[in-house]
């Protein structure tokens, strides 16, 4: 389905847009372009007065605090190294912004991320951040199963593999809610 409308109560939600996650090897885009399409959205989130969530991911040193299970790939948590879980710079240092703390993949659970937008009045979302197939897609479901709208900024996320992100972009995300580009985007909230 193709973008029609932001709600008047719109957040920006950008997922893991971190030191240690922008420096890895990401498909189809660039991790630079996604945090240059990040701040575009976030300018024009802010200036029209509506919130910006930044979303990090981040562990205890001895992982603590990771999700347990046992999966093929190993423990979730693990030694990372210092800053990893430091938002970029282009998009920190704006004190308006909403920053939540997550362990999972998906930035509802475990988190004020619900509580955060209700008290704004957020009925609709728009995401964006890597990894599309992960953190993007988990908080997607997460935020269609809460009763928000939610809107994709396709081209301001990607993934750790090409296949990865077709795959939420074209079989998932048109189930959970409409995508666009940050461009279409940006063009519905000038127009508000």
């Amino acid at each position: 389905m193709a973008l029609t409308t932001l709600d008047p109560r719109s957040a920006l939600v950008l997922i893991d847009l971190q030191r240690g996650i922008v420096g890895a090897p990401t498909a189809p885009y660039p991790a630079a372009e996604v945090v240059a399409r990040g701040v575009q959205l976030a300018d024009a989130f802010r200036a029209q007065g509506l919130p910006v969530v930044l979303v990090r991911v981040t562990f205890a040193p001895d992982g603590s605090d990771a999700v347990p299970g046992r999966t093929d790939r190993g423990a979730a948590g693990g030694v990372r190294p210092e800053g990893w879980d430091v938002l970029v710079d282009e998009l920190a240092g704006h004190p308006g912004d909403i920053v939540v703390t997550k362990r999972n993949w998906g930035a509802f659970y475990g988190t004020d991320l619900d509580l955060q937008l209700r008290r704004r009045g957020v009925t609709q979302i728009v995401l964006g951040g890597i990894a599309t197939s992960i953190g993007v897609e988990s908080t997607a479901r997460a935020a269609y199963e809460h009763g928000y709208h939610v809107t994709l900024a396709t081209d301001a996320m990607t993934d750790l593999d090409a296949e990865g992100h077709r795959a939420s972009v074209e079989r998932i995300f048109p189930r959970l809610g409409e995508t666009g580009t940050t461009a279409e985007i940006v063009e519905l909230l000038a127009r508000r």
